[in-house]
């Protein structure tokens, strides 16, 4: 359900403030980056924000973004705000901006020129509402990614697969080894993310595009969308002994050689990162499934509430200037397996991997991430249907194709 907020906004302390060094304050940011990889890279936030003479205040939310996206609204409409938030670039901030809530960044975008820095452009322009930007954008995120663990294939006598249907088609001699063939955690959002990543790679882009772009319900009723529930029959049949809850533990069961792969976005990076794993020798990457060499230019943004404080406020600018620093940005984006939104940063100590990510979006191919594209009320429609679909042998492709049509049609 669409969150109720209250449309009276809370005072702002002062208007704008010049971008410079502030007296050292204390400013509390709510995230929910909790596994190792994520830890260590919001510690370089931190540690760039703390050398300005501020601050850092963790407030780390575990659980992942639908548990704490709540909790944050849940804070800012009841009146006792932090001073910045995580949230995903696209549309989950929409209505505390509509209720006033969040502060006016339009000065320091301009001041430090992210029109100009920030690409692809569609990251800034999810951040603007009304020709005014709300958020800063510190990443580039895909999910269209699937994670294999090179050890688990060498176990299972079959060599390392290139593409999806090599995967499925491995998926018997990996059970005979006693692995899991794919990894998925029991978050909601696990689900629905890898049905996300099968449409592009199964039915293409123009069909990504009509279904969650043009809520076109006869393109999520049609064929090429059938092709897609096939592939997620396979992925539920090869996934049903794996029995974890979060993100990470099944990430940890491809680094550790117990399952085949993963289909999750680069964050998992950070997680083979921390384990002392090498992209190529270790696990395998493949964009697109390997099947359509494309990512969705997702990834996560800072927002910051209206507070009654003027040197809070002030340093809600030093820290969306800082986020962006291009120092910041390169040690932020290497730990958290993310690319950086400035297009003009030395990425020269990137893993093979990041570099595949950075040559499909130096060519353009890429498609917008579906939090742009859907509200979190069909985000959550999604995530039930797919739980079910997942949890449930019975709930035919056809049926659950019928009601994720509905869903469809019904978008906002």
């Amino acid at each position: 359900m669409r969150y109720r907020l209250y449309r009276a906004a809370l005072a702002a302390g002062a208007a704008l403030f010049a971008i410079a060094p502030a007296s050292a304050t204390d400013l509390e940011v709510a995230h929910w980056w909790t596994s190792g990889g994520e830890a260590a890279a919001v510690a370089e936030f931190a540690k760039a924000f703390d050398a300005t003479g501020n601050k850092w205040i963790d407030a780390a939310i575990a659980g992942a973004g639908n548990t704490a996206r709540p909790i944050m609204v849940s804070r800012i409409t009841g009146g006792d705000p932090m001073g910045a938030f995580q949230f995903n670039h696209g549309r989950q901030a929409e209505e505390l901006i509509e209720a006033g809530l969040l502060q006016d960044m339009t000065e320091v975008a301009t001041q430090e020129k992210w029109a100009e820095i920030v690409r692809p452009k569609s990251l800034l322009d999810s951040c603007t509402v009304d020709g005014k930007v709300y958020c800063a954008p510190v990443n580039i995120h895909s999910w269209q990614w699937l994670w294999l663990s090179n050890k688990a294939f060498e176990d299972a006598g079959v060599p390392v697969p290139t593409n999806w249907d090599e995967f499925v088609a491995a998926a018997p001699a990996l059970e005979k080894a006693g692995k899991i063939p794919l990894a998925i955690g029991g978050q909601p959002w696990q689900t629905t993310g890898a049905f996300n990543v099968l449409i592009p790679a199964i039915a293409g882009k123009d069909v990504f595009l009509k279904v969650y772009k043009d809520h076109d319900a006869e393109a999520a009723a049609g064929p090429e969308i059938a092709k897609v529930f096939k592939a997620a029959d396979d992925a539920r049949k090869m996934s049903a002994k794996s029995n974890v809850q979060d993100w990470n533990q099944a990430t940890n069961l491809v680094i550790t050689g117990q399952a085949g792969g993963q289909i999750m976005g680069d964050w998992a990076q950070g997680e083979f990162q921390v384990a002392g794993q090498v992209a190529g020798k270790d696990y395998t990457c493949l964009p697109g499934l390997g099947v359509n060499a494309l990512i969705s230019t997702g990834g996560d943004a800072f927002y910051f509430p209206k507070l009654n404080d003027a040197e809070k406020t002030k340093a809600q600018f030093v820290l969306a200037k800082t986020m962006l620093d291009p120092t910041t940005q390169v040690a932020f984006n290497l730990k958290k397996g993310s690319v950086p939104v400035r297009g003009d940063v030395d990425l020269a100590a990137a893993n093979d991997c990041m570099k595949k990510g950075l040559e499909i979006l130096a060519a353009g191919n890429v498609i917008p991430d579906t939090n742009q594209l859907n509200t979190e009320d069909t985000n959550n429609q999604l995530n039930d249907l797919f739980v079910e679909f997942f949890k449930t042998p019975s709930l035919t492709p056809e049926d659950a194709q019928k009601r994720f049509a509905e869903i469809i049609a019904n978008a906002d």
